[in-house]
Protein backbone atom coordinates (compact mmCIF):
# COMPACT_ATOMS: atom_id res chain seq x y z
CA UNK A 1 0.00 0.00 0.00
CA UNK A 2 1.13 3.61 -0.53
CA UNK A 3 2.03 6.01 2.41
CA UNK A 4 2.25 9.55 2.12
CA UNK A 5 6.30 10.29 2.26
CA UNK A 6 5.22 12.94 5.28
CA UNK A 7 4.10 9.98 7.46
CA UNK A 8 6.78 7.13 7.36
CA UNK A 9 10.19 7.71 9.76
CA UNK A 10 12.27 9.30 7.45
CA UNK A 11 9.67 11.82 6.61
CA UNK A 12 10.50 14.71 4.42
CA UNK A 13 11.75 18.11 5.62
CA UNK A 14 10.05 21.78 6.28
CA UNK A 15 12.41 23.03 3.43
CA UNK A 16 11.60 19.89 1.01
CA UNK A 17 7.21 20.82 1.54
CA UNK A 18 7.58 24.07 1.01
CA UNK A 19 10.04 23.58 -1.80
CA UNK A 20 7.39 21.13 -3.25
CA UNK A 21 4.40 23.67 -2.85
CA UNK A 22 6.21 26.37 -3.97
CA UNK A 23 7.21 24.84 -6.93
CA UNK A 24 3.60 23.46 -7.53
CA UNK A 25 2.37 26.95 -6.96
CA UNK A 26 3.90 28.83 -9.68
CA UNK A 27 3.68 26.44 -12.18
CA UNK A 28 -0.02 26.22 -11.81
CA UNK A 29 0.06 30.09 -11.69
CA UNK A 30 2.48 30.42 -15.23
CA UNK A 31 5.08 32.15 -12.80
CA UNK A 32 7.51 29.87 -14.64
CA UNK A 33 6.89 26.50 -16.67
CA UNK A 34 6.83 22.99 -15.74
CA UNK A 35 10.35 21.25 -17.70
CA UNK A 36 9.31 18.56 -19.60
CA UNK A 37 11.26 15.34 -18.85
CA UNK A 38 11.77 14.58 -23.27
CA UNK A 39 15.14 13.65 -24.58
CA UNK A 40 15.65 16.69 -26.95
CA UNK A 41 14.17 19.15 -24.70
CA UNK A 42 16.69 18.32 -21.81
CA UNK A 43 19.21 17.84 -24.17
CA UNK A 44 19.29 20.91 -25.57
CA UNK A 45 19.09 22.81 -22.35
CA UNK A 46 22.13 20.81 -21.44
CA UNK A 47 24.43 21.18 -24.37
CA UNK A 48 24.11 25.31 -24.26
CA UNK A 49 26.71 27.15 -24.96
CA UNK A 50 28.79 23.76 -26.26
CA UNK A 51 29.70 22.84 -29.48
CA UNK A 52 28.30 19.64 -31.04
CA UNK A 53 31.73 18.02 -31.08
CA UNK A 54 32.37 18.24 -27.85
CA UNK A 55 29.79 15.47 -26.66
CA UNK A 56 32.11 14.09 -28.88
CA UNK A 57 35.56 14.22 -28.05
CA UNK A 58 37.36 10.94 -27.54
CA UNK A 59 34.07 9.10 -27.67
CA UNK A 60 33.13 6.32 -29.74
CA UNK A 61 30.31 6.58 -32.06
CA UNK A 62 28.70 3.17 -29.98
CA UNK A 63 29.35 5.20 -26.97
CA UNK A 64 27.69 8.41 -28.04
CA UNK A 65 24.65 6.25 -28.98
CA UNK A 66 24.35 4.54 -25.87
CA UNK A 67 24.11 7.92 -23.80
CA UNK A 68 21.25 9.19 -26.19
CA UNK A 69 19.24 5.20 -26.17
CA UNK A 70 19.98 5.78 -21.56
CA UNK A 71 18.35 8.88 -21.94
CA UNK A 72 15.35 7.92 -23.81
CA UNK A 73 14.74 5.28 -21.57
CA UNK A 74 15.28 7.14 -18.42
CA UNK A 75 13.00 9.48 -19.44
CA UNK A 76 10.30 7.41 -20.59
CA UNK A 77 10.40 5.54 -16.79
CA UNK A 78 10.20 9.04 -15.16
CA UNK A 79 7.60 9.99 -16.48
CA UNK A 80 5.32 6.90 -16.79
CA UNK A 81 6.03 4.75 -13.38
CA UNK A 82 8.04 7.59 -10.85
CA UNK A 83 5.47 9.18 -9.66
CA UNK A 84 7.40 12.58 -8.95
CA UNK A 85 5.57 15.37 -7.28
CA UNK A 86 6.67 18.84 -7.99
CA UNK A 87 10.29 18.84 -6.50
CA UNK A 88 11.14 15.06 -7.37
CA UNK A 89 10.63 16.29 -11.28
CA UNK A 90 12.58 19.51 -10.60
CA UNK A 91 15.26 17.34 -9.16
CA UNK A 92 15.34 14.82 -12.03
CA UNK A 93 15.10 17.89 -14.47
CA UNK A 94 18.62 19.27 -12.71
CA UNK A 95 20.30 15.83 -12.27
CA UNK A 96 19.49 14.87 -16.24
CA UNK A 97 20.95 18.23 -17.68
CA UNK A 98 23.30 18.71 -15.25
CA UNK A 99 24.69 14.75 -16.33
CA UNK A 100 24.46 16.38 -20.22
CA UNK A 101 26.55 19.04 -19.09
CA UNK A 102 28.92 17.72 -17.41
CA UNK A 103 29.40 15.69 -21.13
CA UNK A 104 29.53 18.30 -23.20
CA UNK A 105 32.33 20.40 -20.74
CA UNK A 106 34.20 16.82 -20.33
CA UNK A 107 34.72 16.58 -24.19
CA UNK A 108 35.81 20.81 -24.35
CA UNK A 109 38.36 20.08 -21.99
CA UNK A 110 39.49 16.99 -23.89
CA UNK A 111 39.56 18.51 -27.52
CA UNK A 112 41.96 21.04 -26.11
CA UNK A 113 44.02 18.25 -24.00
CA UNK A 114 43.24 14.59 -24.84
CA UNK A 115 46.55 13.73 -22.68
CA UNK A 116 44.73 13.91 -20.02
CA UNK A 117 42.22 11.71 -20.81
CA UNK A 118 45.36 8.68 -21.10
CA UNK A 119 47.11 9.33 -18.27
CA UNK A 120 49.04 6.61 -16.96
CA UNK A 121 47.76 4.92 -13.67
CA UNK A 122 48.79 3.04 -10.91
CA UNK A 123 47.05 0.07 -11.01
CA UNK A 124 43.79 0.39 -8.20
CA UNK A 125 42.55 -1.08 -5.14
CA UNK A 126 38.74 -1.61 -5.75
CA UNK A 127 36.18 -2.01 -2.74
CA UNK A 128 33.56 -4.69 -4.40
CA UNK A 129 30.35 -5.10 -2.15
CA UNK A 130 26.60 -4.43 -1.82
CA UNK A 131 25.48 -1.33 -0.45
CA UNK A 132 25.24 -0.90 3.63
CA UNK A 133 28.22 -3.80 3.50
CA UNK A 134 31.03 -1.81 4.87
CA UNK A 135 32.58 -0.39 1.55
CA UNK A 136 32.57 3.09 2.48
CA UNK A 137 34.30 2.25 5.86
CA UNK A 138 37.01 -0.20 3.87
CA UNK A 139 37.78 2.76 1.19
CA UNK A 140 38.14 5.37 3.68
CA UNK A 141 40.97 3.43 5.52
CA UNK A 142 42.77 2.41 2.63
CA UNK A 143 42.93 5.69 0.77
CA UNK A 144 43.63 6.97 4.35
CA UNK A 145 47.10 5.80 3.92
CA UNK A 146 49.30 8.48 2.15
CA UNK A 147 50.85 5.32 -0.13
CA UNK A 148 47.21 5.56 -1.38
CA UNK A 149 44.92 7.98 -3.26
CA UNK A 150 40.70 8.26 -3.09
CA UNK A 151 38.57 10.03 -4.65
CA UNK A 152 36.64 13.77 -3.42
CA UNK A 153 33.69 14.06 -3.29
CA UNK A 154 33.88 17.21 -4.71
CA UNK A 155 35.30 15.89 -7.75
CA UNK A 156 33.03 12.81 -8.08
CA UNK A 157 29.92 14.90 -8.46
CA UNK A 158 31.73 17.83 -11.01
CA UNK A 159 34.28 15.26 -12.90
CA UNK A 160 35.30 18.34 -14.47
CA UNK A 161 38.81 19.66 -13.50
CA UNK A 162 38.26 23.84 -12.05
CA UNK A 163 40.45 26.83 -10.78
CA UNK A 164 41.55 26.09 -7.61
CA UNK A 165 39.04 25.72 -5.04
CA UNK A 166 36.09 25.78 -6.77
CA UNK A 167 34.91 22.08 -6.89
CA UNK A 168 35.25 22.58 -3.13
CA UNK A 169 33.28 25.65 -2.96
CA UNK A 170 30.61 24.21 -4.69
CA UNK A 171 30.56 20.50 -2.72
CA UNK A 172 30.18 22.62 0.23
CA UNK A 173 27.22 24.53 -0.85
CA UNK A 174 25.96 21.49 -2.77
CA UNK A 175 25.94 19.34 0.70
CA UNK A 176 24.30 22.21 2.24
CA UNK A 177 20.90 22.13 -0.40
CA UNK A 178 21.02 18.70 0.31
CA UNK A 179 21.07 18.37 4.06
CA UNK A 180 18.08 21.08 3.98
CA UNK A 181 16.16 18.88 1.79
CA UNK A 182 16.81 15.55 3.14
CA UNK A 183 17.89 15.72 7.32
CA UNK A 184 18.77 12.14 7.29
CA UNK A 185 21.96 12.55 4.79
CA UNK A 186 23.82 12.54 7.47
CA UNK A 187 23.02 9.57 9.31
CA UNK A 188 22.68 7.26 5.95
CA UNK A 189 25.86 8.14 4.48
CA UNK A 190 28.32 10.79 6.11
CA UNK A 191 30.02 12.80 3.67
CA UNK A 192 32.04 15.87 3.48
CA UNK A 193 33.16 17.91 0.40
CA UNK A 194 36.66 16.84 0.32
CA UNK A 195 36.25 13.25 2.24
CA UNK A 196 37.18 10.40 0.23
CA UNK A 197 33.44 9.17 -1.49
CA UNK A 198 32.85 6.52 -3.42
CA UNK A 199 32.88 7.76 -7.63
CA UNK A 200 29.03 7.58 -8.06
CA UNK A 201 29.25 11.10 -9.54
CA UNK A 202 31.39 9.69 -12.42
CA UNK A 203 28.64 6.95 -13.06
CA UNK A 204 25.97 9.03 -13.08
CA UNK A 205 27.54 11.57 -15.66
CA UNK A 206 27.14 8.11 -18.30
CA UNK A 207 23.67 7.76 -16.81
CA UNK A 208 24.52 4.62 -14.97
CA UNK A 209 21.46 3.50 -12.97
CA UNK A 210 22.86 3.82 -9.98
CA UNK A 211 22.14 7.13 -8.46
CA UNK A 212 18.89 7.32 -10.14
CA UNK A 213 17.36 3.90 -9.08
CA UNK A 214 17.70 4.90 -5.37
CA UNK A 215 15.80 8.10 -5.99
CA UNK A 216 12.95 7.08 -8.07
CA UNK A 217 10.62 4.41 -8.53
CA UNK A 218 12.06 3.48 -12.57
CA UNK A 219 11.80 -0.18 -12.88
CA UNK A 220 11.79 -0.46 -16.97
CA UNK A 221 15.11 1.72 -17.00
CA UNK A 222 16.83 -0.01 -14.21
CA UNK A 223 15.80 -3.46 -16.25
CA UNK A 224 16.86 -1.93 -19.62
CA UNK A 225 20.17 -0.98 -17.75
CA UNK A 226 20.97 -4.55 -16.08
CA UNK A 227 20.64 -6.14 -19.57
CA UNK A 228 22.48 -3.49 -21.79
CA UNK A 229 26.55 -3.83 -21.85
CA UNK A 230 27.58 -1.68 -19.39
CA UNK A 231 31.42 -1.08 -21.04
CA UNK A 232 30.34 2.28 -22.40
CA UNK A 233 29.99 3.44 -19.23
CA UNK A 234 33.05 2.10 -18.16
CA UNK A 235 34.91 3.78 -20.76
CA UNK A 236 33.52 6.98 -19.85
CA UNK A 237 34.57 6.29 -16.59
CA UNK A 238 37.97 5.74 -17.12
CA UNK A 239 38.92 8.71 -18.83
CA UNK A 240 37.30 10.80 -15.88
CA UNK A 241 39.49 8.89 -13.48
CA UNK A 242 42.59 9.24 -15.37
CA UNK A 243 41.89 13.23 -15.44
CA UNK A 244 41.22 13.74 -12.14
CA UNK A 245 44.22 11.78 -11.14
CA UNK A 246 46.33 14.26 -13.51
CA UNK A 247 44.42 17.28 -11.80
CA UNK A 248 45.37 16.14 -8.46
CA UNK A 249 48.47 14.99 -9.12
CA UNK A 250 48.20 11.64 -7.80
CA UNK A 251 48.48 9.25 -10.85
CA UNK A 252 51.46 7.35 -8.97
CA UNK A 253 49.39 6.35 -6.32
CA UNK A 254 46.63 3.42 -5.78
CA UNK A 255 43.20 5.02 -6.27
CA UNK A 256 40.82 3.16 -3.86
CA UNK A 257 37.50 2.91 -5.78
CA UNK A 258 34.37 2.12 -4.29
CA UNK A 259 30.70 1.84 -5.36
CA UNK A 260 28.49 -0.55 -5.03
CA UNK A 261 27.31 -0.76 -8.73
CA UNK A 262 30.58 -2.19 -9.02
CA UNK A 263 29.88 -5.07 -8.06
CA UNK A 264 27.08 -5.63 -10.83
CA UNK A 265 28.88 -4.35 -13.62
CA UNK A 266 32.21 -5.65 -12.51
CA UNK A 267 33.42 -7.43 -15.63
CA UNK A 268 32.89 -3.93 -17.45
CA UNK A 269 35.49 -2.11 -14.30
CA UNK A 270 38.38 -5.29 -14.76
CA UNK A 271 38.41 -4.59 -18.39
CA UNK A 272 39.67 -0.93 -17.52
CA UNK A 273 41.98 -1.52 -14.97
CA UNK A 274 43.01 -5.18 -15.94
CA UNK A 275 45.84 -5.20 -12.83
CA UNK A 276 43.41 -4.35 -9.70
CA UNK A 277 43.09 -5.48 -6.45
CA UNK A 278 40.05 -6.43 -4.86
CA UNK A 279 38.78 -5.88 -1.64
CA UNK A 280 35.28 -7.97 -1.24
CA UNK A 281 33.23 -6.74 1.51
CA UNK A 282 30.26 -9.04 2.84
CA UNK A 283 27.48 -8.38 5.37
CA UNK A 284 24.45 -10.65 6.28
CA UNK A 285 22.02 -10.31 3.89
CA UNK A 286 18.85 -9.05 5.99
CA UNK A 287 21.07 -6.08 7.34
CA UNK A 288 21.94 -5.45 3.91
CA UNK A 289 18.38 -5.69 3.18
CA UNK A 290 17.20 -3.79 6.00
CA UNK A 291 19.07 -0.73 5.74
CA UNK A 292 19.11 -0.40 1.92
CA UNK A 293 15.41 -0.36 2.48
CA UNK A 294 15.46 2.34 4.74
CA UNK A 295 17.87 4.01 3.03
CA UNK A 296 16.33 4.25 -0.42
CA UNK A 297 13.30 5.00 1.45
CA UNK A 298 14.56 8.04 2.81
CA UNK A 299 15.85 9.20 -0.67
CA UNK A 300 12.43 8.51 -2.33
CA UNK A 301 10.00 10.50 0.25
CA UNK A 302 11.43 14.15 -0.61
CA UNK A 303 10.73 13.64 -4.30
CA UNK A 304 7.50 11.28 -4.18
CA UNK A 305 4.39 11.38 -2.17
CA UNK A 306 3.69 7.82 -2.95
CA UNK A 307 5.90 5.70 -1.48
CA UNK A 308 5.15 1.41 -1.77
CA UNK A 309 7.34 0.08 0.79
CA UNK A 310 6.52 -3.44 -0.06
CA UNK A 311 7.35 -2.40 -4.02
CA UNK A 312 10.86 -1.07 -2.61
CA UNK A 313 11.48 -4.34 -0.22
CA UNK A 314 10.81 -6.74 -3.15
CA UNK A 315 12.97 -4.60 -5.76
CA UNK A 316 15.80 -4.24 -3.40
CA UNK A 317 15.89 -7.66 -2.65
CA UNK A 318 15.93 -8.39 -6.30
CA UNK A 319 18.57 -5.95 -7.20
CA UNK A 320 20.70 -7.30 -4.27
CA UNK A 321 20.38 -11.18 -5.17
CA UNK A 322 21.31 -9.77 -8.57
CA UNK A 323 24.50 -8.16 -7.68
CA UNK A 324 25.61 -11.30 -5.48
CA UNK A 325 25.29 -13.71 -8.72
CA UNK A 326 26.73 -11.12 -10.61
CA UNK A 327 29.75 -10.77 -8.26
CA UNK A 328 30.29 -14.22 -7.77
CA UNK A 329 30.20 -15.36 -11.30
CA UNK A 330 33.33 -12.29 -12.22
CA UNK A 331 35.06 -13.03 -8.97
CA UNK A 332 34.93 -16.75 -10.55
CA UNK A 333 36.98 -16.18 -12.97
CA UNK A 334 39.04 -13.55 -11.52
CA UNK A 335 42.76 -14.21 -11.22
CA UNK A 336 44.33 -11.36 -9.48
CA UNK A 337 44.92 -10.33 -5.54
CA UNK A 338 41.31 -10.38 -3.47
CA UNK A 339 40.72 -10.64 0.02
CA UNK A 340 37.07 -10.95 1.80
CA UNK A 341 36.43 -9.27 4.70
CA UNK A 342 33.45 -9.24 6.49
CA UNK A 343 31.44 -6.50 7.86
CA UNK A 344 31.85 -7.80 11.84
CA UNK A 345 35.12 -8.29 11.51
CA UNK A 346 36.16 -4.85 10.34
CA UNK A 347 33.86 -3.63 13.48
CA UNK A 348 35.80 -5.76 15.92
CA UNK A 349 39.37 -5.50 15.53
CA UNK A 350 39.98 -2.60 12.39
CA UNK A 351 43.71 -2.76 12.83
CA UNK A 352 44.29 -6.56 12.58
CA UNK A 353 41.50 -6.84 9.77
CA UNK A 354 43.39 -4.04 7.89
CA UNK A 355 46.74 -6.22 8.34
CA UNK A 356 45.27 -9.41 7.06
CA UNK A 357 44.15 -7.09 4.07
CA UNK A 358 47.72 -5.40 3.32
CA UNK A 359 49.26 -8.50 3.52
CA UNK A 360 46.64 -10.68 1.36
CA UNK A 361 47.37 -7.90 -1.33
CA UNK A 362 50.82 -7.80 -1.16
CA UNK A 363 50.45 -4.20 0.37
CA UNK A 364 53.13 -2.93 2.73
CA UNK A 365 51.16 -1.10 5.68
CA UNK A 366 53.47 1.56 7.17
CA UNK A 367 53.39 3.14 10.80
CA UNK A 368 52.10 6.32 8.96
CA UNK A 369 49.39 4.83 7.14
CA UNK A 370 47.93 2.96 10.67
CA UNK A 371 48.63 6.77 11.98
CA UNK A 372 46.60 7.82 9.17
CA UNK A 373 43.68 4.89 9.48
CA UNK A 374 43.63 6.03 13.30
CA UNK A 375 42.70 9.17 12.39
CA UNK A 376 40.18 8.38 10.11
CA UNK A 377 38.26 5.70 12.82
CA UNK A 378 37.87 8.27 15.19
CA UNK A 379 36.46 10.80 12.75
CA UNK A 380 34.33 8.48 11.64
CA UNK A 381 33.03 7.56 15.76
CA UNK A 382 32.04 11.23 15.33
CA UNK A 383 29.84 10.80 12.48
CA UNK A 384 26.22 10.79 12.37
CA UNK A 385 25.44 7.57 10.85
CA UNK A 386 25.24 5.53 14.12
CA UNK A 387 22.06 7.08 14.72
CA UNK A 388 20.76 4.99 11.61
CA UNK A 389 20.33 1.87 13.66
CA UNK A 390 17.56 3.92 15.62
CA UNK A 391 16.33 4.61 12.91
CA UNK A 392 15.89 1.70 11.60
CA UNK A 393 13.99 0.62 14.55
CA UNK A 394 11.59 3.15 13.88
CA UNK A 395 11.28 1.99 10.09
CA UNK A 396 10.93 -1.15 11.00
Amino acid sequence: MARPARDHPFARSKTAEWADRALAAMWRKGITQKPPLEPEFLWNIGARGFAPTHETALRSEAEALDFRERLDALCTSLRDEAQLNSLGHTMAYGQITSAIRKRHALGALWSKKPDLAQTKLAAPIIVIGQMRSGTTRMQRLLAADPAHSGTRFCNSHDPVPRMKGIRRIKGHAMLAAARRINPWIDALHPIGAVRTDEEIGWLAAALSPCALEVQYRIPSFVRFSEARDPAPIYAEFARILRTDAAAMGNATLPRVLKCPQYSEDLPALLAQFPGARLVVSERDDDAVLASSVSMVAAQMAPQSDCLEMTAIETEWRRKLALRALRTAAALAAFKGPLVRVQFAELDADWRGTMARVYKTLGLRLSRDALAAMEQEQQRSSRDHHRQHQGQMAEFS
